[in-house]
């Protein structure tokens, strides 16, 4: 739609997600050309839009003229202040609706992906720990290889110790890349202390594994607690915060049999 104003053309903005055009300028005359899509249910009813006279409108509707489907429609207005001299600022809101469905596709169904904790035949599963906090790391061990002792995983599991946690990325990667896993899980136990060599070591950490996961494309699963002090690690070891390996352990599941039985190529 376009307005026309003393033999200049002016668009009329619409804002996001409204279903109004809004047009504000000084002016004593206005012609508002529509093209078809936008004119299809305003010419329709032409003749209730200019009995109601919108109050929003200083302007007075005074002749709508709806042409063949294949041109544009043009609704005047005149304004009720006389002289050229006055100045009056017309507000014109014209209620439209919108049908050009071009924008949207057209999907006969919607397929959703997900994976599955109960078909784990044939899914195999390594494990890299980290040593440095052994008092936490351990139990989220045995949390993780419970878990996959209860949800069927029958196929040996690799466990493989490293230094602390600033390896467990360049490990996974490897495991990853050697093509005998279709998930790994990364555990460690990073604990604030008195200088910034947490902040490291856990960013350190993350993206290390995320890399990991992205370089080899079997997905890794990050299993690092990076906690505060030694009592929050320990009560999300087993505590009563749970056990952060079983929940690792249930994302490794998930993710494999996702990739296996969706995603493989």
């Amino acid at each position: 739609m376009h307005a026309r104003y003393n033999r200049r053309r002016y668009y009329c903005p619409r804002a996001p997600g409204q279903s109004f055009d809004w047009w504000t300028r000084p002016l004593h005359s206005l012609s508002l050309h529509f093209d078809p899509p936008s004119m299809a249910s305003l010419a329709g009813s032409h003749g209730s839009f200019l009995a109601a006279r919108p109050r929003c409108l200083p302007l007075t509707p005074t002749f709508l003229q709806a042409s063949s489907p294949s041109s544009s429609s043009t609704l005047q207005f005149s304004s009720p202040h006389s002289s050229l001299s006055s100045v009056g600022i017309g507000l014109v809101h014209v209620a439209r609706e919108i049908k050009d469905r071009s924008s949207f596709a057209q999907t006969s169904a919607v397929r959703e992906l997900v994976g599955s904790l109960t078909r784990t035949e044939g899914l195999r599963f390594a494990i890299v720990v980290a040593r440095f906090n052994e008092i936490v790391t351990r139990p989220l061990l045995e949390g993780a290889l419970d878990t996959f002792r209860r949800y069927s995983v029958n196929e040996d599991i690799d466990v493989v110790w490293v230094p602390g946690s600033y390896e467990l990325g360049i490990v996974a990667q490897k495991l990853g890349k050697s093509g005998k896993y279709h998930a790994i899980v990364c555990i460690g136990a990073v604990v604030r202390g008195d200088t910034t060599h947490y902040d490291a070591v856990a960013n350190s950490a993350a993206s290390g594994v995320l890399s990991a996961g992205i370089n080899s494309g079997v997905p890794c699963i990050f299993g690092v607690l990076t906690c505060e002090d030694m009592d929050q690690a320990i009560n999300r070891a087993g505590g009563k915060s749970g056990n952060k390996g079983s929940e690792a352990a249930l994302t490794a599941i998930e993710m494999a049999s996702l990739f296996e039985h969706h995603l493989k190529q």
